[in-house]
């Protein structure tokens, strides 16, 4: 993929996963997150600890570095042919404000369609104001969880589509 620059000192290079210390980095970076706002769910950990089931099951993991530095991530997984969920995006609050959701989530969006998928959605949580705001500002729409496949998660109240 192709660097982005948001800032004249940061440029922002997203790639998938490619050995064990970016999926150490995918999980570092989501538990970070995690464990500040809620509380870990088994679910997370089933995702987390094997990211690379991920991409066996016709996904990819994204990873987005500065200067060769891990700073945020991203998840596509396929839940069936054509069908894929934005799962675990996550930006290091040590470099939050510097565009890197929008640049992961672009790219994201880019690497989908790449795929072939026919549907993108996600499950978040209202608490995650920025985060579901940046959604919205990228096109995702509000659905009721009813027209998604279920959220593992007991903290998702927040349900969205991407039209592609």
């Amino acid at each position: 993929m192709t660097p982005t620059q948001t800032r004249a000192a940061d440029v922002i290079e997203v790639s998938p996963m490619a050995s064990a210390a970016d999926a150490r980095a995918f999980k570092d970076l989501n538990m970070e997150w995690i464990e500040a706002i809620f509380a870990v769910e088994p679910a997370d950990l089933a995702t987390l600890d094997h990211p690379e089931r991920i991409v066996a099951g016709g996904g990819e993991v994204l990873i987005a570095r500065i200067d060769g530095v891990p700073v945020g991530c991203a998840a596509l997984v396929q839940e069936h042919p054509g069908v894929f969920e934005l799962s675990k995006m996550a930006v290091s609050p040590r470099f939050q404000g510097r565009g890197i959701g929008r640049v992961v989530l672009a790219a994201a969006i880019e690497r989908v369609r790449a795929l072939g998928a026919r549907e993108f959605f996600l499950a978040s949580n209202a608490r995650l104001a920025p985060a579901v705001h940046l959604y919205e500002s990228m096109g995702f729409v509000h659905v009721p969880a009813s027209e998604l496949p279920p959220s593992p998660y007991d903290r998702a109240d927040v349900f969205m589509r991407y039209p592609l």
